[in-house]
C-alpha cells in the first residue's frame, strides 16, 4: 500500500502510526517542530501523558483512556523514531525487547515451571529473576536501576522497597510513626533556628519517612497523593461556586469566610461520596 493511502487509511494500526511518525520527522517534508524534538525535550510530554493514562483510569473515564493510551503509544513511538534515525535502535527492536523480557519473567505461563504457586511466592520469583537482570547489568548494589528520574515520592517509595528487601526496615509502622515525629520536630528547629537549605533538607527527610509510612501501611503514596489532589481540587472549586452565588470571588473574601465554606463543601463532598 502506498504511503499516502497508509496514512489515510482509518484502520491502518501500527504501521499507520508508524509511517505517520516516520512523515512527520522527514527532513525535507516534515514538521518543524517534530523535527526539532530530542530525546531530553520530549521526555517531559512523555512522564505528562503517562500521569494522563493515570488520571483517566482514576476517575474511571473509561471514555477517555483509549486516547490518553494512543498519546502514551505515540510517545514510544516519537522516542523509536528518533532512535532509528540515529542508528540505535527501531520500534520492533523495542517491542522485541519487551517481548522476551515478558517471556523470561514468567516462565510458569510460557516455560515448563508450573503455574500452582501462590501471587506472593510469584513476586518474589520475579524480583529474584530482576534481580539476575540487574546482575548481568553490573548493577549489583542493593539500589541500582531505581530510575532518578522518577517523581521523587515514587523513587522514595522504591528506593524504600529495595532496603526493606534485604532486612534495612523497621519492623513495625509504631517506629515509622515515632519517626516522622521526630523529623518534624527536627524541621519545626530548623524553621526557627536555620537557614532555608536546613529547611528543605529537613523537609526532604519528613516527606521520605511520610512515604515509608505509606509503604508499611500498603498504601502507593503517588497514588495517595493524587487522590488528595483531586479531593482538595473538587471541594475548592465548591468554595469558588459558593462564594460566586454571593456575586464574590476568592480573592474579595477572607480567610474566615473560605473556612467555614470549606467545612461544608467538605461535608457536602463526604455525603456525596459515602451514599
Amino acid at each position: 500500500m502506498p504511503d499516502d493511502a497508509l496514512i489515510h487509511e482509518p484502520h491502518g494500526g501500527m504501521p499507520r502510526l508508524l509511517e505517520i511518525m516516520r512523515r512527520l520527522r522527514d527532513p525535507q517534508t516534515g514538521c518543524p517542530w517534530d523535527i526539532e524534538q530530542t530525546f531530553a525535550s520530549i521526555a517531559p510530554y512523555t512522564i505528562e501523558e503517562a500521569y494522563e493514562v493515570a488520571d483517566a483510569i482514576n476517575r474511571q473515564a473509561w471514555d477517555e483512556l483509549k486516547g490518553e493510551l494512543g498519546d502514551l503509544l505515540f510517545q514510544s513511538v516519537f522516542h523509536a523514531q528518533m532512535a532509528a534515525e540515529a542508528g540505535l535502535f527501531t520500534f520492533d527492536e523495542v517491542a522485541d525487547t519487551m517481548s522476551d523480557k515478558m517471556v523470561a519473567r514468567h516462565p510458569h505461563v510460557f516455560g515448563a515451571e508450573s503455574r500452582d504457586k501462590s501471587a506472593e511466592q510469584q513476586t518474589r520469583d520475579w524480583e529474584a529473576i530482576k534481580a539476575a537482570e540487574r546482575a548481568a547489568k553490573a548493577q549489583t548494589g542493593v539500589l541500582d536501576g531505581v530510575a532518578p528520574g522518577l517523581p521523587a515520592l515514587l523513587r522514595a517509595h522504591k528506593l524504600q522497597k529495595r532496603a526493606a528487601r534485604v532486612g534495612f526496615d523497621w519492623p513495625h509502622t509504631a517506629h515509622v510513626l515515632d519517626k516522622i515525629v521526630e523529623e518534624a520536630r527536627e524541621l519545626e528547629e530548623a524553621r526557627d533556628e536555620l537557614g532555608p537549605d536546613q529547611i528543605e533538607e529537613e523537609m526532604g527527610d519528613l516527606l521520605f519517612v511520610m512515604a515509608n509510612l505509606a509503604r508499611h501501611l500498603g498504601v502507593e503514596p503517588e497514588a495517595a497523593l493524587r487522590r488528595a489532589n483531586a479531593k482538595f481540587t473538587r471541594r475548592f472549586a465548591r468554595i469558588e461556586a459558593l462564594l460566586a452565588e454571593d456575586g464574590k470571588t476568592p480573592e474579595q473574601s477572607d480567610l474566615a469566610e473560605m473556612d467555614a465554606l470549606w467545612d461544608r463543601a467538605k461535608a457536602e463532598d463526604k455525603a456525596r461520596h459515602s451514599s
